[in-house]
């Protein structure tokens, strides 16, 4: 039976199953509504036994992989009734994983059923998950053990990560890839990963022939001690494990978010080990999830702070070192000393997502975007001495400095660095900044001020 003759019962239904029903969110901004519509309305508290089951039932039929090409028609249809948007997220998972055309059009047609949306992209399951998280569509109770449920039976490694914490696990979505789960320093093993490097082989500036000038790097110097990570090889490798100027770090690079970190995985509390940072395959709002094999805790990329595992526990937040974006030729010649990692960490792979995969904006789903900028204009982030975080756009704030002018907000200064742009604090001292598209900063910081309009 077709789920369109579904439509008319699904109002009926809903009282019937869910007369708790209430406004999913009554403050969106313009801007949401516009883009995604009237969101729907939401109920509150536990699953509607039916409900229940019948996702229940939905798992059960994938859990083995030889399932994913069997439709369970009752199962759907009582979902599709059902009227509790929140069942959404999980359609999606399951849609994630199916490689069979005809179930994941079943599973598009209960979402449509759900939501009263269309998805009009070649992306249905994206378009579908955006609006979810435009409308901030929350997860239901026991989502995540369901989540779990389908994800490790699909990615074996995920076990210990996906676990409760400060995290929203229903906007985590998986980018394709195995988890990188190889021990500390042993990152010449191969693996079905994003590989990390942990102590990359270095070389002087004069041996790193193979660099163009143009070429773009990440410079980062700590205590005098200088050196650049190719964006040719951070896109292989996006995330690398290394001692600089004294101090052990962790460097994150999302390509999806265009954004190089670095922060400092040393001088933490008594009692807490160097965390060891991995790519875990999962994105949230399209940002890499990463990880510490140490001790199994999850951090948010963006932010450096723990949120699950026992670094979550004990409240652990990463300080943040400034990396700059820049071409090899402008650090070279602001620090003629510096290192460079070598050609070989490349693995022979010449990837450029930014001018390809990702030019047309992200491929993972985010929801809304501030609209103030473009979604990939490249912003430099920091946060004030109050705490306040502050986005400045890098072509205005290079025009303005090359102007002569002062980019300034609050107590935060932006200068000129090797090409790069670095902010500084009233006495001069790093404030730990970095590059990013503005879709990710404005998403992981939603209250942050925009120079130089505030």
């Amino acid at each position: 039976m077709s789920f369109g003759v579904f439509r008319t019962l699904a109002a009926a239904l809903c009282l019937a199953i869910l007369p708790w029903a209430v406004p999913a969110q009554t403050a969106l901004p313009d801007y949401v509504i516009e883009a995604f519509g009237q969101p729907p309305s939401v109920p509150e508290g536990p699953l509607a036994p039916e409900l229940e089951a019948a996702l229940q039932r939905a798992i059960e039929i994938g859990r083995d992989q030889a399932g994913w090409d069997l439709i369970d028609t009752e199962a759907y249809e009582t979902i599709a009734a059902s009227g509790d948007p929140r069942a959404a997220w999980l359609i999606t998972d399951l849609m994630r994983f199916t490689w069979r055309p005809e179930v994941f059009v079943a599973l598009r047609d209960v979402s449509v059923e759900l939501l009263g949306v269309e998805p009009q992209s070649f992306r249905p399951r994206a378009e579908i998950a955006d609006h979810l998280i435009a409308w901030e569509v929350p997860d239901y109770p026991g989502y995540l053990a369901h989540k779990r449920e389908i994800y490790t039976g699909y990615l074996p490694g995920l076990e210990e990560l996906m676990v409760e914490g400060d995290i929203d696990w229903h906007l985590v979505s998986w980018g394709g890839v195995r988890i990188d789960d190889r021990p500390y320093d042993t990152t010449a093993t191969p693996c079905q990963c994003i590989p990390a490097s942990d102590n990359p082989p270095v070389q002087t500036a004069d041996e790193a022939t193979w660099l163009d000038d143009d070429d773009i790097v990440f410079g980062i110097e700590i205590n005098g001690e200088a050196r650049a990570y190719p964006r040719q090889i951070m896109e292989v490798r996006e995330m690398v494990n290394d001692t600089l100027g004294g101090r052990h770090l962790g460097i994150p690079y999302c390509t999806l978010c265009g954004a190089a970190q670095a922060y400092f995985t040393d001088e933490l509390p008594i009692g807490v080990e160097r965390p060891v940072l991995r790519t875990s395959g999962l994105l949230i709002r399209s940002n890499k999830v990463m990880y510490d094999i140490t001790s199994m805790s999850v951090f948010d990329t963006f932010t450096g702070e723990a949120v699950t595992g026992p670094l979550a526990e004990r409240g652990l937040q990463l300080e943040q070192a400034s990396v700059i974006t820049t071409d090899w030729a402008s650090w070279r010649d602001a620090y003629p000393e510096t290192t460079v990692l070598v050609e070989e960490l490349a693995l022979g792979r010449d990837f450029d997502f930014r001018n390809t995969r990702d030019a047309d904006g992200p491929i993972f789903p985010v929801g809304d975007v501030d609209p103030r900028l473009p979604v990939q204009e490249d912003v430099v982030g920091v946060f004030t001495g109050a705490g306040r975080p502050v986005a400045f756009p890098r072509g205005l704030a290079l025009a303005a400095l090359t102007d002569g002018a002062e980019v300034v907000f609050e107590d935060v200064r932006i200068v000129q660095a090797a090409g790069g742009l670095r902010a500084i604090g009233p006495d001069g001292a790093d404030l730990g900044s970095h590059e990013a598209f503005w879709f990710a900063w404005s998403q992981f910081h939603p209250d942050t001020a925009l120079w130089p309009d505030g």
